[in-house]
């Protein structure tokens, strides 16, 4: 039987708006991904920890605090310091777009800003995991 890839969706920092990371995690359930969603106000250690947990291929991150060029290196840097460079992380919310260029030169996969369509974000995870023979 194939395995599902496995989605942590999670808000880091203090922003307490949640629901386009909910609804994120909706689409990509009804798209048959597995999804674990963290809840609200998430440290990017323990965001790192649950993924490490829940044995997940994929983390997203949901920001629309202003604090991605801080949450997302904090990310990237906590996943580096256990080993686990391979999750695919990517995320979405209020990122300019230069912040957008430089996110993704540090090692973050794909952002999406807001108005993205959920389609496109199945479609690109559905090509990453073909990629990664998922």
């Amino acid at each position: 039987m194939e395995k599902k890839i496995r989605i942590l969706i999670a808000k880091a920092g203090l922003d307490g708006h949640d629901r386009g990371a909910k609804v994120v995690a909706a689409a990509l359930r009804d798209a048959g991904y597995e999804v674990i969603y963290s809840g609200l106000r998430k440290t990017p250690e323990s965001i790192v920890e649950s993924a490490l947990q829940e044995d997940v291929d994929a983390i997203g991150i949901s920001l629309l605090s202003g604090a991605h060029m801080t949450i997302f290196p904090k990310i990237i840097k906590s996943l580096k310091s256990k080993g686990m460079e391979d999750i695919l992380l990517f995320g979405g919310g209020i990122i300019p777009h230069n912040d957008i260029k430089e996110l993704k030169n540090i090692g973050v996969d794909e952002l999406f800003t807001p108005g993205t369509n959920t389609e496109d974000i199945i479609d690109y995870l559905r090509r990453w995991g073909i990629k990664r023979g998922k």
